[in-house]
C-alpha cells in the first residue's frame, strides 16, 4: 500500500513538471500584424496596423494595445474574433474599442476563449464603412 501511494505521488510530481507554463500563471504575450491582405476574402486596403497583447491566466485577463494607419475611412468597429485559424472566419470573441488609434483596452476570458487564444485560433480586425466586414486583420500568434 505505502509502495503504491509513493508511486502515485512520484507519477504525480512528474506530471505536473511538465505543465506548460501558462498553468504556472506565466503572463504570456502575443502579436498580430494587420493588414488587407490577411482578411477573408482579402481586402486591397493599405491600411497597415498591430496588436500585442499579454494573457494572464491566474486572473484569465486579457490586456491589448495596438495602432493603425491607412484605412479607407473612420473605424466603426474592432473585434478579436475566433475560433479560426488564418484564412477562416469566425464570430466575435471580445469586442474591442478601437476607433481611434492608438488602442487599449482589456476582458475576463472564460476557458473556452483562453484555449482558442492558446491555440493560435484567434485573430483581430478592424472594420469601416468601406469594408463593414473587415478592412485590416491579423492572427494572433505568440510571441518568444
Amino acid at each position: 500500500m505505502i509502495h503504491a501511494y509513493r508511486c502515485g505521488l512520484a507519477a504525480l510530481a512528474l506530471s505536473v513538471s511538465f505543465l506548460p507554463a501558462y498553468a504556472a500563471g506565466e503572463t504570456m504575450t502575443f502579436k498580430a500584424a494587420l493588414d488587407g491582405a490577411s482578411e477573408a476574402p482579402a481586402t486591397s486596403s493599405k491600411g497597415t496596423g498591430t496588436v500585442t497583447a499579454t494573457y494572464d491566466p491566474a486572473g484569465k485577463m486579457l490586456s491589448w494595445t495596438g495602432t493603425y494607419t491607412g484605412l479607407t475611412g473612420p473605424a466603426t468597429a474592432a473585434h478579436f474574433h475566433g475560433p479560426a485559424g488564418a484564412g477562416d472566419n469566425a464570430g466575435v470573441l471580445v469586442p474591442a474599442p478601437a476607433m481611434t488609434s492608438p488602442f487599449s483596452g482589456s476582458a475576463t476570458l472564460d476557458d473556452a476563449k483562453a484555449a482558442d487564444l492558446l491555440a493560435g485560433k484567434v485573430y483581430f480586425n478592424v472594420h469601416t464603412a468601406a469594408n463593414p466586414k473587415g478592412e485590416i486583420r491579423g492572427q494572433l500568434q505568440k510571441a518568444p
